[in-house]
């Protein structure tokens, strides 16, 4: 049932699943009358729930797996917020923002341009060696990207800076 350390901003002693750490959150959360927090964390839990549940039997999800429901989670509320702000609803906006934000906490350090770029211009040469030239190599380059860079980086960003360097 213990994973390794989970990636939030728990104390590094206390060898705890994120789960566990999602769940005692949300109950410190109830208790301040945390309404976003609380809203928020139930929310995510549930997606969590749901997905340990999908599928022919119930599995317990390792912390690997719970940090990709709480990144999707967190991207789902960037986009609603974009929506709700394009269509005038800065109120809403302004929630769903405040919502990814608190998802935020619990998820790796996203990486940074510089370092996106190094791991992608170094992928690009792989491919080259590979035989993988031009726009074409695309397939092969994100193949290479994408287990060094998962958690740490959005997969549009990346996509977008293997584009740049393979079309200049």
């Amino acid at each position: 049932m213990y994973g390794r350390l989970c990636a939030c901003s728990c104390d590094n002693q206390d060898m705890t699943t994120l789960k566990s750490k999602l769940q005692d959150d949300l109950n410190a959360a109830i208790r301040e009358r945390d309404e976003l927090s609380s809203s928020t964390l139930r929310l995510t839990l549930t997606a969590i729930t749901k997905e340990e549940v999908a599928g022919k039997e119930k599995r317990q999800l390792s912390d690997d797996e719970v940090l990709k429901v709480i990144t999707r989670e967190a991207k789902k509320r960037r986009e609603a917020a974009d929506a709700f702000a394009q269509g005038g609803r800065p109120e809403q906006a302004e929630r769903e923002k405040a919502e990814g934000e608190l998802l935020a906490r619990y998820l790796p350090q996203q990486m940074s341009d510089e370092e996106l770029n190094a791991i992608v211009a170094q992928a690009v040469e792989e491919a080259k060696a590979a035989g993988a030239e031009g726009p074409r190599a695309m397939g092969a380059v994100m193949k290479i990207v994408n287990p060094k860079v998962a958690g740490q980086a959005e997969g549009g960003r990346v996509a977008a800076a293997v584009k740049k360097l393979l079309a200049g």
